[in-house]
């Protein structure tokens, strides 16, 4: 028995701690200063490039992100281009082209996401753009859990963390310009020209570069209209002033009806001493409606087959 439960603590401890962090960030559950906001539509797998041109060399650098679950082996693993890990949320791909045409590199890092097995933590952080700048509406987005080997770095690794922020644009779902997961299988060439055409694209890259912190940062634009402060109440419009008047309405109506047939009862037992239904007052009235139903209904079948019946002369 003691083994047992050991084993079973063994286990609960290691999947546990996946759990939660797993959980630590959803993309459709992002709650600040009480503003809700749900960007699971921008969810999926996408990529941004961003070319660095020097004396000494090329860099093409491919990032991968999927912001509401990790990429995957598909997504994470570009063979030659490098390898990132399955549980990461970002990933960086860098192809790296010396001018003198010697010593080219090419290599995988992940930037944000979770550790083997899906441990680790994100460290989530999200501020409201509008505490930055009154004038700008949307959401900042900051995660963590990547390295990366810097140039000048005497090669050692150092934490990566992106921070995204979401800019309200009404206009734009988020999702134009961005080249998918299926698109990433072009040429080169290719890929080039989907890059230039998509530089008007909702997610546009900002930097990459060593924070105060000693942290590499990547930091990213996307516009979108999901980021917009209200559009979660547009969405749904609240329809309870609206729905409210007309339960009141109906509520006065039924206690009015009600007081009446009660008080005309009250009134009829006193002072006629009514017994049934001449109780109700005006119930007489009241016996005759079906009655009275009965004949409209026969009145209007009549008025429609007079009015279908042909003209003419009648048989004499």
């Amino acid at each position: 028995m003691r083994l047992q439960s050991s084993g079973i603590t063994l286990l609960l401890s290691a999947v546990l701690p996946s759990l939660s962090s797993a959980l630590s960030f959803d993309c459709a559950q992002l709650n600040v200063d009480k503003y809700k906001y749900d960007l699971s539509p921008l969810g999926g797998v996408h990529e941004l490039y961003h070319v660095n041109e020097t004396e000494a060399a090329v860099t093409n650098t491919t990032y991968v992100l999927n912001i509401c679950k990790s990429l995957g082996s598909k997504a994470s693993d570009r063979g030659d281009d490098g390898k990132c890990g399955p549980t990461k949320r970002i990933c960086g791909f860098v192809n790296r082209h010396p001018t003198d045409g010697n010593g080219s590199k090419r290599f995988g890092f992940p930037i944000v996401g979770l550790e083997h097995m899906g441990g680790g933590s994100m460290e989530p952080e999200l501020t409201r753009l509008a505490t930055i700048d009154p004038e700008t509406e949307g959401v900042r987005v900051k995660l963590a859990g990547g390295e990366f080997r810097g140039d000048d770095d005497e090669g050692k690794k150092k934490n990566t963390a992106a921070v995204i922020d979401f800019t309200c644009d009404p206009d734009r779902s988020g999702l134009e310009g961005l080249i998918t997961e299926e698109d990433s299988a072009d040429a080169d060439e290719e890929k080039r020209r989907r890059d230039e055409k998509s530089r008007d694209g909702s997610l546009q890259f900002k930097s990459f570069e060593l924070s105060e912190d000693d942290t590499y940062v990547l930091k990213l634009d996307w516009r979108t209209r999901y980021a917009c402060d209200n559009y979660q109440r547009g969405k749904q419009p609240n329809n309870s002033n609206s729905w409210g008047f007309f339960t009141w309405m109906i509520i006065i109506v039924f206690l009015c009806v009600a007081a009446y047939l009660i008080f005309g009862s009250w009134l009829n037992y006193n002072r006629y001493g009514a017994r049934g239904w001449d109780l109700l007052p005006h119930g007489d009235t009241l016996r005759d409606i079906p009655y009275l139903f009965k004949d409209w209904v026969r009145s209007v079948i009549n008025t429609l087959q007079g009015s279908g019946s042909r003209g003419g002369y009648s048989a004499v």
